[in-house]
């Protein structure tokens, strides 16, 4: 199966952007997860909701959001160009954005319910030893949720893979930048005599969506391997 070069750009873009995409939201997945499981505070089930937000929310209103927020002109986006020069508007930075905000309910929920497994009392009995708070989340709470982080990771990387709606939303379908493979399929779709460039990418994106899912599958059995589940 040979791929043009506007297909290699869009595989490569996407899995650049997913990837990017990950690795910035899963701090902030851990953080936010472990906040829901472990804190107590007014608000909380607002907290709770705007999390969750993006997987009920269409992604168009969230890429219209972005847009308002962090475009060009937007209230924080201006702020970011005229002092720093930075704009995540029309550019793959945006893209990676637009799918961290999509993927990150999935991959909080996952962690989440890996958290809420984890028994309070190994905390507390480290913490009674001396540990840290710090000490006894990076060396009891964080490898006891290892398949629950796994699992988030992964399924926020498969929906990165497929992000369309906010994504042409806030940063357009642009060759080489932020055109990624549901933006490439889209153009070749309205293209006249593209169809079958378009079921090559359509092939693509099936086969990396059930390679995420295996690869998963295996790293969470590993994971629970490790901790002798």
């Amino acid at each position: 199966m040979m791929l043009s070069d506007l297909e290699w750009q869009a595989l490569l873009l996407s899995l650049q952007v997913s990837l990017v995409a990950v690795a910035v939201s899963l701090p902030f997945g851990i953080l936010c997860a472990w906040i829901l499981v472990r804190c107590r505070f007014p608000g909380k089930a607002l907290f709770d909701s705007l999390i969750h937000l993006p997987l009920v929310l269409p992604p168009v209103v969230i890429g219209y959001l972005l847009l308002v927020m962090l475009g060009r002109r937007g209230v924080i986006g201006e702020w970011l160009y005229d002092w720093f020069g930075f704009s995540f508007s029309f550019s793959w930075r945006g893209a990676a954005l637009a799918s961290a905000v999509i993927a990150f309910p999935l991959m909080v929920r996952a962690i989440r319910l890996a958290l809420e497994a984890v028994d309070e009392k190994l905390e507390q009995a480290a913490r009674t030893l001396g540990a840290s708070r710090l000490r006894v989340f990076f060396t009891i709470t964080l490898p006891l949720t290892l398949p629950g982080l796994i699992a988030g990771t992964v399924l926020a990387f498969a929906r990165s893979l497929g992000e369309f709606g906010a994504t042409i939303t806030f940063v357009s379908n642009i060759p080489g930048e932020t055109r990624t493979i549901p933006l490439a399929m889209y153009t070749l779709i309205e293209t006249p005599g593209a169809e079958a460039d378009a079921g090559r990418l359509c092939v693509i994106a099936i086969i990396l969506a059930l390679l995420s899912l295996l690869f998963s599958e295996w790293l969470t059995r590993w994971g629970q391997k490790r901790l002798g589940r």
